[in-house]
């Protein structure tokens, strides 16, 4: 089922282990800059023709023309009143846990009294304005809804807009289950439009033919999707601010002798049910759990819904059985990694888990399984791909907020500092600088 990987031989250095590991698992190739050559010429032409392109690439892309961008207020409060209450219970669950976890992480302004009369506020402010992508491909994810707004209104956002793509069985409405994720949620800017031309639409705006503006421009767009999104969000940063850019899905499992091979399998196809190029690693020092593990993936998969999607992504380069000599090189391999879901099924997977410095989020012993976190742990499961959790973070309410910092000083304060001021800005050879200053102090 999923090949193997010897890396037992392999002792590098301490200080270049991340660099050894990380080439030596592979992940799928993903062009990001060939796609570029694709969706530029979208974005490009949906600045200048704002709504019909959009609508334009819809129908070319998604196979159906919504009569309208903008969701009428209508089919969101029909999407939630028709709602399988088991659902929508699901889904009050996972707001309320994730509103929790984000309500604890939210910064508070503070002021710094520096000296007399001399203050630096750091002062805690909301985007104004996020545009949210909810991808409708393979899968209706309304948990992305959840995830990706939630911690948005708890940062104190004003306005928030959501696009998903048009669905043709849906009358060229997004699925209704994403609508009826939106309206638990109070969003009713929500946009029949999906790929590059949806980002495209929220860095520039959108106005119809006779001036009519129906989407206004947005400071910042988070979500994940495909290969073109992550290619449209490259293109267009700069122009707005992003998240990050999203690769394939991937989940990493480490796991020793005492793991649960039917637990560790299930994690492993979970994954991989996402997307044929989704990553499933599972790294060991155990070779009778590898085996075992392959004979749970077979059994299994005899009774997956999506196996051919499933059975392509664990055949696929980007998905191997990793074995190595013990637990610390375990971990050696897994930062090196850097996976955006990381599992930890060990002896003493809390010790364990404390070692790990470069993942997107950790689940940590045998009954925190990364589908949990999918859906309702409390939280964000829109997280870094493709090693980049070496240097980036999972979306949370501190992506929806800026810092400004707000300084205050006095006459007073000023004189006490104002020589220093003068003499840095002399060294730099910037004394207008210092003048700006001394015309203050010398009276």
């Amino acid at each position: 089922m999923m090949r193997r990987l010897d890396l037992r031989s392999l002792a590098p250095a301490p200080d270049e282990a991340a660099v050894v590991y990380t080439a030596a698992v592979p992940r799928a190739a993903v062009d990001v800059e060939h796609a570029l050559a694709a969706v530029r010429p979208i974005c490009d032409d949906v600045r200048a023709r704002g709504s019909v392109a959009v609508l334009d690439a819809g129908e070319k892309f998604d196979g159906v023309r919504p009569a309208q961008l903008r969701v009428p207020a209508a089919a969101l409060a029909d999407a939630l009143a028709t709602l399988d209450p088991a659902i929508r219970a699901a889904l009050e669950e996972s707001v309320r846990r994730l509103r929790q976890t984000s309500q604890a992480e939210l910064e508070h302004s503070l002021t710094s009294d520096v000296a007399p009369g001399a203050t630096v506020e750091r002062r805690i402010v909301p985007m104004q304005r996020v545009g949210l992508y909810v991808p409708g491909g393979l899968a209706p994810l309304l948990s992305t809804v959840v995830m990706n707004a939630v911690p948005a209104q708890v940062a104190g956002v004003p306005g928030i807009a959501l696009a998903s793509p048009p669905q043709a069985e849906f009358g060229g409405l997004p699925h209704p289950s994403i609508l009826a994720a939106c309206a638990l949620l109070g969003i009713d800017e929500v946009y029949a439009a999906g790929g590059a031309q949806a980002l495209a639409m929220f860095a520039y705006g959108a106005a119809s033919e006779d001036g009519t503006v129906d989407c206004r421009p947005v400071n910042l767009i988070t979500g994940p999707g495909n290969i073109y999104v992550a290619a449209a969000k490259r293109h267009l940063q700069g122009t707005v601010s992003i998240d990050s850019e999203a690769g394939p899905t991937e989940i990493a499992v480490i796991a020793d002798a005492t793991a649960d091979p039917a637990f560790v399998a299930a994690d492993l196809i979970s994954q991989a049910e996402h997307d044929p190029m989704a990553a499933s690693v599972l790294i060991t020092d155990s070779e009778s759990l590898a085996d075992a593990v392959d004979a749970e993936l077979a059994t299994q998969l005899g009774t997956t819904r999506h196996a051919d999607r499933v059975r392509t992504a664990l055949d696929g380069p980007q998905s191997a059985t990793v074995l190595v000599r013990d637990v610390d090189q375990a971990v050696d391999v897994a930062n090196g990694y850097a996976a955006e879901h990381l599992e930890v099924q060990t002896a003493d997977s809390s010790a364990v888990a404390a070692r790990i410095v470069n993942a997107g989020a950790i689940f940590v012993g045998s009954f925190t399984p990364v589908s949990l976190g999918d859906y309702a742990a409390g939280s964000n499961h829109v997280l870094p791909t493709a090693g980049c959790a070496c240097h980036s973070s999972g979306l949370s309410v501190r992506a929806f907020c800026k810092n400004m910092h707000v300084v205050t000083y006095s006459e007073q304060a000023l004189r006490e500092v104002g020589d220093h001021v003068v003499t840095l800005a002399e060294a730099e050879n910037l004394p207008s600088h210092g003048a700006a200053v001394s015309v203050r102090t010398s009276r």
